[in-house]
């Protein structure tokens, strides 16, 4: 993992550390499906990863394979950060 990703990968962990600190957001794979992220931990994300990354994600991006995993999700935003150069 480049310093770019892995710049992405650390803070969107701390982000979601914040949100369920006893969960290890480096292994779990299923955080939709498993019901550790709900619909308030989901929309909670969306607005920190707007503030933080200055990212906006669409309705239509918020879907279980773009938030089951915080590799995931660091891939999706840094698709929304490339989009925007």
């Amino acid at each position: 993992m480049d310093k770019f990703n892995e710049g992405i990968y650390l803070e969107l962990l701390e982000i979601l550390q914040n949100l369920h600190p006893d969960v290890d957001f480096t292994i779990n794979k299923e955080l939709v499906d498993a019901g550790i992220l709900d619909s308030f931990d989901i929309v909670t994300l969306v607005s920190d990863i707007a503030d933080i990354f200055d990212v906006t994600i669409s309705a239509d991006e918020i879907i279980p394979e773009n938030f089951n995993s915080a590799s995931a999700l660091a891939e999706l935003i840094k698709i929304k950060l490339e989009d925007e150069e």
